[in-house]
Protein backbone atom coordinates (compact mmCIF):
# COMPACT_ATOMS: atom_id res chain seq x y z
CA UNK A 1 0.00 0.00 0.00
CA UNK A 2 2.70 2.29 0.70
CA UNK A 3 4.61 1.79 -2.59
CA UNK A 4 1.04 2.60 -4.07
CA UNK A 5 0.58 6.04 -2.12
CA UNK A 6 4.33 6.84 -3.56
CA UNK A 7 4.08 6.17 -7.22
CA UNK A 8 0.49 8.27 -6.48
CA UNK A 9 2.61 10.51 -5.37
CA UNK A 10 5.04 10.76 -8.17
CA UNK A 11 2.22 10.99 -10.76
CA UNK A 12 0.28 13.90 -9.08
CA UNK A 13 2.61 16.23 -10.56
CA UNK A 14 0.85 18.12 -13.44
CA UNK A 15 3.86 17.72 -15.88
CA UNK A 16 5.09 14.12 -14.85
CA UNK A 17 1.53 13.20 -15.59
CA UNK A 18 0.97 15.06 -18.61
CA UNK A 19 4.22 13.68 -19.95
CA UNK A 20 3.00 9.95 -19.01
CA UNK A 21 -0.42 10.53 -20.70
CA UNK A 22 1.38 11.40 -24.23
CA UNK A 23 3.55 8.61 -24.14
CA UNK A 24 1.52 5.97 -22.98
CA UNK A 25 -2.06 6.91 -22.54
CA UNK A 26 -3.31 7.14 -26.45
CA UNK A 27 -4.02 4.78 -29.14
CA UNK A 28 -1.49 5.83 -31.24
CA UNK A 29 1.22 5.53 -28.96
CA UNK A 30 -0.32 2.53 -27.79
CA UNK A 31 -0.05 1.37 -31.25
CA UNK A 32 3.18 1.94 -31.79
CA UNK A 33 4.68 0.62 -28.58
CA UNK A 34 3.10 -2.17 -29.20
CA UNK A 35 4.48 -2.81 -33.04
CA UNK A 36 7.65 -2.40 -31.18
CA UNK A 37 6.97 -5.02 -28.56
CA UNK A 38 6.16 -7.24 -31.35
CA UNK A 39 9.34 -6.76 -32.80
CA UNK A 40 11.59 -7.06 -29.88
CA UNK A 41 9.78 -10.25 -29.28
CA UNK A 42 10.97 -11.53 -33.24
CA UNK A 43 14.10 -10.37 -32.61
CA UNK A 44 14.61 -12.38 -29.37
CA UNK A 45 13.10 -15.00 -30.48
CA UNK A 46 14.80 -15.09 -33.75
CA UNK A 47 18.18 -14.32 -31.79
CA UNK A 48 18.07 -17.34 -29.36
CA UNK A 49 15.89 -19.97 -30.60
CA UNK A 50 16.70 -20.11 -35.18
CA UNK A 51 20.01 -20.81 -36.26
CA UNK A 52 21.05 -19.43 -39.45
CA UNK A 53 23.76 -20.23 -41.60
CA UNK A 54 24.76 -16.44 -42.13
CA UNK A 55 23.89 -13.56 -39.84
CA UNK A 56 19.95 -12.66 -39.51
CA UNK A 57 18.70 -9.44 -40.04
CA UNK A 58 15.64 -9.45 -38.41
CA UNK A 59 16.79 -6.69 -35.63
CA UNK A 60 16.73 -4.46 -38.44
CA UNK A 61 13.02 -4.11 -37.36
CA UNK A 62 13.73 -2.36 -34.40
CA UNK A 63 15.90 0.38 -35.55
CA UNK A 64 13.60 1.24 -38.83
CA UNK A 65 10.89 1.39 -36.09
CA UNK A 66 13.24 3.44 -33.75
CA UNK A 67 14.34 5.80 -36.18
CA UNK A 68 15.32 8.53 -37.14
CA UNK A 69 16.07 9.46 -33.28
CA UNK A 70 18.31 6.05 -32.77
CA UNK A 71 20.43 7.40 -35.31
CA UNK A 72 21.62 11.03 -32.92
CA UNK A 73 22.90 8.16 -30.42
CA UNK A 74 24.82 6.21 -33.55
CA UNK A 75 25.82 10.03 -34.61
CA UNK A 76 26.33 10.73 -30.54
CA UNK A 77 28.72 7.60 -29.93
CA UNK A 78 30.47 8.05 -33.10
CA UNK A 79 31.63 11.56 -32.23
CA UNK A 80 32.48 10.30 -28.24
CA UNK A 81 35.33 7.74 -30.45
CA UNK A 82 33.25 4.48 -29.97
CA UNK A 83 33.65 2.54 -32.68
CA UNK A 84 30.87 0.45 -34.52
CA UNK A 85 27.96 1.84 -32.70
CA UNK A 86 29.49 1.68 -29.14
CA UNK A 87 29.25 -0.98 -26.71
CA UNK A 88 25.88 -3.27 -26.65
CA UNK A 89 24.23 -1.24 -23.51
CA UNK A 90 24.83 1.88 -25.13
CA UNK A 91 22.89 0.59 -28.57
CA UNK A 92 19.54 -0.78 -26.19
CA UNK A 93 19.32 2.50 -24.33
CA UNK A 94 20.00 4.43 -27.31
CA UNK A 95 17.02 2.05 -28.63
CA UNK A 96 14.79 2.34 -25.49
CA UNK A 97 15.05 5.99 -24.81
CA UNK A 98 14.44 6.28 -29.02
CA UNK A 99 11.33 4.59 -28.40
CA UNK A 100 10.08 6.74 -25.95
CA UNK A 101 10.56 10.02 -26.84
CA UNK A 102 8.80 8.75 -30.43
CA UNK A 103 6.33 7.70 -28.44
CA UNK A 104 6.00 10.82 -26.99
CA UNK A 105 6.33 12.58 -30.17
CA UNK A 106 3.11 10.93 -31.71
CA UNK A 107 1.18 11.42 -28.35
CA UNK A 108 2.22 14.88 -28.38
CA UNK A 109 1.12 15.03 -32.27
CA UNK A 110 -2.29 13.36 -31.84
CA UNK A 111 -3.14 16.04 -29.06
CA UNK A 112 -2.21 18.94 -31.47
CA UNK A 113 -4.36 17.15 -34.32
CA UNK A 114 -7.36 16.80 -31.77
CA UNK A 115 -6.96 20.46 -30.73
CA UNK A 116 -6.98 21.47 -34.29
CA UNK A 117 -9.86 19.62 -35.44
CA UNK A 118 -12.17 20.45 -32.49
CA UNK A 119 -10.89 23.94 -32.41
CA UNK A 120 -12.05 23.84 -36.45
CA UNK A 121 -15.51 22.64 -35.62
CA UNK A 122 -16.37 24.89 -32.91
CA UNK A 123 -16.05 28.12 -35.27
CA UNK A 124 -17.25 26.94 -38.89
CA UNK A 125 -16.58 29.07 -41.45
CA UNK A 126 -18.66 30.08 -44.40
CA UNK A 127 -22.55 31.04 -44.15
Amino acid sequence: MKRLNRLNRLTDHPHLNAVVRLTFRNPASLIYLGLVLAATLFVTVDTLFVTHEDASFSGVWLFLLAAPTVFLFFFGSSLAGAEAGGPAWFLVLGLVVSVLVQSLALGWFVRLVRRAGSAGSAHPQGI
